[in-house]
């Protein structure tokens, strides 16, 4: 990493008083989690949906629900269990020191699904999950506005064939069946509450600072929903950024850092000049 770009970095981290964590997939590689870049990369980490070429959009669909639920929540099951396993890499920790040292603190923005900044400390409050959570749940109907949280489910699953073994949940409401209150592929049936409620906190937070510092993580050009958050931010707000993404860490702005790193390594580089 180029140390000028370091300095200047951490000069931005210095001066903010906001911190927004934008994060996509690539944060969580650090921990050991797969950002299934491209059908390959998906198909590596579900070698019995490669055999079937399956591919990542298909799956990851209300329809599969629909047609072969077994399989739908074998994936999504597997998921949970991944991520209900995972500690959150020492990034984590390093974003959150020094948000508190931030006149108006830290939030997130995150197209993951996974849970972890939650997991690692950050308040539930500030975090603005655009693409849902796999940890709470709504009905496949879906019947009504009712989201729920997944903590009773404990999927069992063949993880070989991709298959769960025992009874998928179901709506306490109507008993159709439940699904991850995710935004899938070709997903119409979304309910997008819970995530509305986090993006009106998080709009006021911003109302709130003078000088936010978005830290982009991991996010690429493929699903574009963290880099369009954070350029809004800049338009907006009047913030800067932080990229860091080891494929793609080009940013618009001299007065912006992009780092050509994965997450970890480039927080702890930030870090040790702080």
């Amino acid at each position: 990493m180029n140390p000028a770009l370091l300095e200047q970095a951490a000069t931005l981290v210095s001066q903010a008083d906001l911190l927004i964590v934008a994060a996509g997939a690539g944060m969580g590689v650090d921990s050991g989690l797969p950002d299934f870049r491209g059908n390959e990369g998906f198909w590596q980490a579900y070698p019995a949906l490669g055999r079937a070429r399956m591919a990542f959009a298909s799956v990851a669909s209300p329809a599969t629900f629909h047609d072969d639920p077994a399989l739908a929540w074998g994936f999504y099951g597997h998921r949970l269990n991944l991520y209900r396993a995972t500690v959150p890499h020492p990034g984590f920790a390093l974003l959150k020191k020094w948000g508190k040292r931030m006149r108006h603190g830290d939030a997130v923005f995150t197209s993951n699904v996974d849970g972890q900044f939650q997991r690692a400390g950050f308040d539930p409050q500030r975090i603005y999950e655009c693409h849902g959570s796999i940890h709470h749940l709504q009905c496949l109907q879906p019947c009504g506005a009712q989201i729920w949280s997944a903590d009773d489910f404990t999927p069992r699953v063949d993880n070989d064939a991709c298959r769960l073994l025992n009874a998928a949940p179901s709506c306490p409401h109507c008993g159709a069946m439940a699904r991850p209150n995710i935004l899938m592929f070709g997903d119409g049936g979304w309910n997008e509450q819970r995530a509305s409620a986090q993006e009106m906190r998080l709009d006021a937070l911003l109302r709130q600072a003078e000088r936010p510092l978005v830290i982009e993580l991991g996010a690429g050009m493929a699903i574009p929903s963290v880099r369009h958050f954070g350029h809004r931010v800049i338009r907006h707000h009047n913030g800067r950024m932080i990229r860091v993404n080891p494929r793609e860490p080009q940013v618009a702005s001299p007065h912006d850092v992009g780092l050509a790193s994965g997450a970890r390594a480039a927080l702890e580089a930030i870090d040790a000049l702080l």
